[in-house]
């Protein structure tokens, strides 16, 4: 075994391999699921091979992903082992330099595949699979440009495929808020800003935002210009200003800047005012949706917000949310910002290309979608499936995109992703120019080169 999957504190085996159906979490032929794809997978002879899988996920997520590899074991006869840990992005380096990498890694970001691929610790899934995500993907080719990467020979190539994604473009309010003063949900951001000067003419607060994160202060500011980068600009131009070809200071991004401060900057539009903006902590924001009277009417926010809701809040009932909409008069479709695991070959063999496969099939999304926590671009899943009725919508703002952007900060140098970028955004909220501001994180990144 390798080394990676010898560490206690990391690893749980997966005997799959001696899975039948009767141990899956959904019995197989019973409900909704596609099983023709597992049908499919069965006629793969895998019986006695070792795949091998290394991610970020531990606790109840790693139940969740087992659980979805167990199907992938029990048609094909696989011995699939999978061992998490919270120190991936360095174990994974140390165990593709030592030649003991896993068949298959589950990288949380595009940034480190890219990084190993042009050392050639990634093997390359090929046209086929592009194609193949190009046609089966919504905004298919959003995720091959954010697979392909260049290789050790410079040649550019899909090195990955994105299996469970997130969505950050979301706006949360409370819908007995919205009942009571007979407000619509926005259909486009011209619609969001008249709502918000409509809100404060009725004398509510449209906004509660928070940028407080301990050292991490400032991160909330920065989904906000990516969102607002997405729906000013090209795809083309997000991509370049994350690999700095067009600078921070640049009139794009300082565009982008002022479209939040055009929320965060004025006293009427946030909870407490300009000024509270970046001291709230991020956590305690979305609470102003829900007290008596309310103190703001809506918050942008990633999928995840809830978990910091009151207890006992209802979703659909207390809580509800809507696509962050794009401008109609700019015409760049429906862009959605987010993140997502990407899943690379570390270590070749028969198994690992069929495990890849496996994740094509509408079976492999179906089993998470049923659980929790999951969502995905694949066009052809049943998405009745979706545990809750908020995962199901989520998922269909996922399948109405037109472009899918992984999150700047994350793609961008340390420094100035979770450094420049996340003070210079507290500097604005509190009153500086954003021409100025951009200025200096474009010299923090130059510093860096």
């Amino acid at each position: 075994m390798k080394r990676v999957l010898m560490s206690a504190a990391a690893v749980t085996a997966l005997m799959a391999g001696t899975a039948t159906a009767q141990d899956l979490i959904f019995p197989v032929g019973e409900g909704a699921f596609n099983w023709d794809s597992y049908a499919e997978l069965e006629k793969i002879d895998l019986n006695g091979e070792q795949v091998t899988v290394f991610g970020p996920w531990l606790g109840p997520d790693q139940e969740l992903v087992e659980n979805v590899l167990a199907y992938f074991a029990a048609a094909t006869g696989a011995d699939v082992r999978y061992a998490g840990s919270d120190s991936f992005e360095q174990q994974i380096v140390v165990d593709a330099e030592a030649g003991s990498a896993p068949n298959v890694a589950v990288f949380p970001q595009p940034g480190l595949v890219s990084d190993m691929a042009k050392r050639g610790f990634v093997t390359p899934l090929g046209d086929e699979t592009a194609n193949w995500v190009r046609d089966n993907y919504a905004a298919g080719q959003s995720w091959v440009d954010l697979g392909t990467f260049s290789g050790p020979d410079g040649n550019d190539g899909l090195f990955g495929l994105f299996y469970k994604v997130d969505v950050k473009s979301l706006v949360w309010y409370n819908p007995e808020n919205f009942e009571d003063f007979g407000y619509d949900v926005p259909q486009s951001m011209e619609e969001l800003k008249t709502l918000s000067e409509q809100m404060v003419a009725d004398g509510n607060t449209p906004w509660c935002i928070g940028l407080g994160s301990g050292g991490a202060t400032g991160w909330p500011a920065t989904d906000w210009v990516e969102d607002m980068m997405l729906r000013t600009q090209e795809p083309a131009v997000y991509d370049k200003w994350v690999s700095n070809e067009i600078k921070f200071d640049d009139p794009a991004v300082v565009g982008a800047i002022e479209e939040f401060g055009w929320f965060a900057r004025n006293d009427d539009f946030v909870s407490g005012g300009a000024g509270a903006v970046a001291s709230t902590d991020f956590r305690d924001s979305p609470k102003g949706l829900f007290s008596s009277p309310p103190q703001c009417m809506m918050h942008r926010q990633a999928s995840f917000i809830p978990a910091f809701f009151p207890e006992g809040t209802e979703m659909g009932l207390d809580a509800d949310f809507f696509y962050f909409p794009a401008y109609e008069g700019k015409e760049l479709g429906n862009p959605v910002l987010g993140a997502g695991t990407i899943w690379s070959i570390t270590n070749d063999s028969t198994g690992a290309r069929a495990l890849m496969e496996f994740l094509k099939s509408p079976i492999a999304h179906e089993v998470w979608m049923a659980q929790q926590g999951f969502l995905t671009p694949l066009k052809s899943v049943n998405t009745d499936l979706y545990a809750t009725d908020t995962l199901k919508k989520m998922g269909e703002i996922l399948l109405s995109a037109d472009t899918f952007r992984f999150d700047a900060s994350d793609l961008m140098p340390g420094g100035v992703g979770a450094g420049s970028f996340w003070t210079g955004m507290v500097d604005y909220a509190g009153g500086k120019p954003a021409a100025e501001v951009a200025a200096e994180i474009q010299s923090s990144w130059d510093a860096l080169k």
